[in-house]
């Protein structure tokens, strides 16, 4: 125990044997939003009294109510016990945008995220955004385009799920339970139901979010599947229990590419600012670690 200003603070191992639950869970928990504790220079957790009454009362509802780790969460949030967070960058994008702030530093920056209603062309075209960061597998015809990164399909899943016992195959792929990433396009539909429209299938889709990066803490603690790229899957499986699965035979790679306007092709300053991601698209180039086949 440490004391910080007068308050005692706890470390992970100290709270995780307090409340009787492992230290993993205590991490998926605070991935997912329910507590943002202290760091210490070393980047040790330090929890207060506050934060364990929090997990106290998560772990009375994981037991005794049998809820998972999200739905706990949403819970605690609409008893106004818990507040929302912004959604973490990826952490490549800090270095890129000092380098913005460097060469550019009158440059304003704001991403916006992709919807169900959002027109590509028609923001581009209007000048409401300079650049769209997509993956769709049939971009529209009238932007340019440039490659970022292309890379492998792989399903998350969490350790010891029955389907790390075999090589996946397109039947047990598709007889297992899925969490999915909302739709975020009217017009495109993503890798993964492209793909399994040429086989005639539909994945059985049981949870859907509206960020990548909760599918993953949801993974950690269900028997459900996260299918993505395998550079965002890679790092989960350094910080959560989880495990990357090589995709079923025949499964497509994913590419990501920058589209924008022909109003913008030629100015100078835009095509500083798309030299620039693609920077970042080399950055989040995957290293080849490979992933587990059974």
């Amino acid at each position: 125990m440490k004391k910080t200003l007068g308050q005692p603070y706890l470390k992970i191992g100290e709270v995780a044997r307090l409340i009787g639950v492992s230290p993993s869970v205590i991490r998926t928990w605070e991935g997912l939003g329910l507590t943002r504790p202290q760091r210490t220079a070393s980047k040790y957790r330090l929890y207060s009294e506050d934060d364990v009454k929090l997990l106290k009362r998560a772990r009375f509802l994981r037991r005794v109510r049998g809820m998972n780790a999200p739905a706990i969460v949403q819970m605690l949030k609409k008893d106004g016990l818990v507040r929302p967070r912004p959604q973490r960058a990826a952490g490549t994008i800090g270095p890129h945008l000092r380098r913005l702030r460097t060469e550019a530093p009158h440059c304003r920056v704001e991403l916006h995220p992709l919807g169900p209603d959002f027109d590509a062309e028609r923001v581009l075209a209007e000048d409401r955004l300079d650049v769209i960061i997509g993956n769709w597998p049939e971009p529209p015809e009238r932007l340019h385009l440039s490659l970022l990164l292309e890379d492998e399909l792989v399903c998350l899943v969490r350790r010891g799920h029955p389907l790390a016992a075999a090589p996946l195959t397109d039947e047990r792929y598709l007889a297992a339970a899925h969490v999915v990433p909302l739709r975020y396009s009217s017009q495109q539909r993503g890798v993964v139901e492209t793909h399994l429209a040429t086989l005639r299938a539909q994945r059985d889709a049981r949870v859907s979010v509206p960020y990548f990066a909760f599918a993953p803490h949801v993974v950690a603690e269900t028997d459900l599947v996260f299918t993505t790229a395998r550079h965002f899957a890679e790092p989960y499986t350094r910080t959560l229990p989880v495990v990357m699965l090589e995709a079923p035979p025949g499964f497509p790679s994913m590419r990501f590419y920058q589209l924008w306007h022909e109003r913008a092709h030629h100015a100078s300053a835009h095509r500083w600012l798309r030299g620039v991601i693609a920077e970042v698209g080399r950055a989040l180039a995957p290293r080849r670690t490979k992933a587990a086949s059974g």
